[in-house]
């Protein structure tokens, strides 16, 4: 069987955590990465072997650092880089404090992208390696009070977007996962940001206000079932580049398609109207 080492982010609990339990399940490698290491710990001793815990806060460079060398010392290759670390503030945009959405590009955005960038020169080299950037089905489909983690989520898209075709030539692969809402116990980890502001109450106020009655049976996905479709996409070889994960997912994110196919269309004659007259055949995209 042909085996690969992966190295997984946020690993200490929800998807990360499922993710990394199917992988070593399945007889792959796994460093498990996370800021507190007591349930990676856990985790890893069970699969002495082939399992290796490491304190990595995504936002602190050292840690990156030192985190990939560990890997590469222990298994002698990063084939499969998943930057599932996450963190979320609600509120609206006006309301949510500087530190904290500040805080959430660091772990959501700029975390990832240094991470993608320690493991690229080992996967260049050998001409294999996959870059899974987990984001969200907000990160196509914002909504009111959700607005920074949906901004940092689009920014990982594009990152990504931008990056498979740069690496796709190498023999190298990226792609987005796009989650819904699955029962890891993030309404518990997720906080509001900032005083309400009352003009807001109807809006990124009600989001709020949903937060205290949040139940797991309100988050139709599966972390084991997420984690296995994660999987079987590393390892298929596919050429997909977006994966959706969730029912509730899969019908956002559609409705989002379908309302820019809508306006797009609309928007037909304005964008050809400005521009000079015969040069649409001499464009450079």
């Amino acid at each position: 069987m042909d085996t690969r080492t992966w190295l997984i982010t946020g690993a200490s609990s929800g998807l990360g955590h499922a993710l990394a339990e199917h992988v070593l399940a399945q007889g792959d490698r796994a460093v498990v990465t996370a800021s507190s290491i007591a349930a990676t710990t856990e985790l890893a001793s069970r699969y002495p072997h082939t399992a290796l815990a490491v304190r990595l806060d995504v936002t602190d460079a050292q840690q990156r650092e030192i985190g990939v060398a560990e890997a590469l010392e222990r298994f002698g290759a990063i084939d499969v880089l998943v930057n599932n670390a996450a963190i979320d503030f609600i509120g609206a945009l006006e309301e949510q404090e500087e530190s904290d959405y500040r805080r959430l590009f660091e772990v959501n955005f700029f975390g990832a992208v240094a991470l993608t960038r320690l493991a690229l020169p080992g996967m260049r080299e050998r001409r294999r390696g996959t870059i899974v950037n987990v984001s969200s089905m907000d990160g196509l489909a914002s909504l009111a009070a959700n607005g920074y983690y949906s901004a940092g989520k689009f920014a990982l898209e594009g990152f990504t977007e931008a990056l498979w075709q740069e690496i796709e030539p190498l023999g190298l692969r990226a792609l987005i996962v796009q989650p819904g809402s699955f029962r890891t116990g993030i309404e518990h980890r997720t906080k509001a940001s900032g005083p309400a502001i009352a003009d807001y109450a109807a809006t990124a106020g009600a989001f709020r206000g949903m937060m205290s009655s949040l139940s797991p049976e309100m988050f139709p996905g599966d972390p084991q079932q997420a984690a296995k479709a994660m999987y079987d996409e590393v390892v298929s070889g596919s050429s997909r580049h977006w994966v959706v994960l969730g029912s509730d997912a899969h019908r956002r994110i559609g409705a989002k398609l379908d309302q820019i196919r809508a306006e797009f269309d609309t928007g037909k004659d304005v964008a050809f109207s400005t521009d000079f007259p015969g040069s649409a055949d001499k464009a450079v995209l």
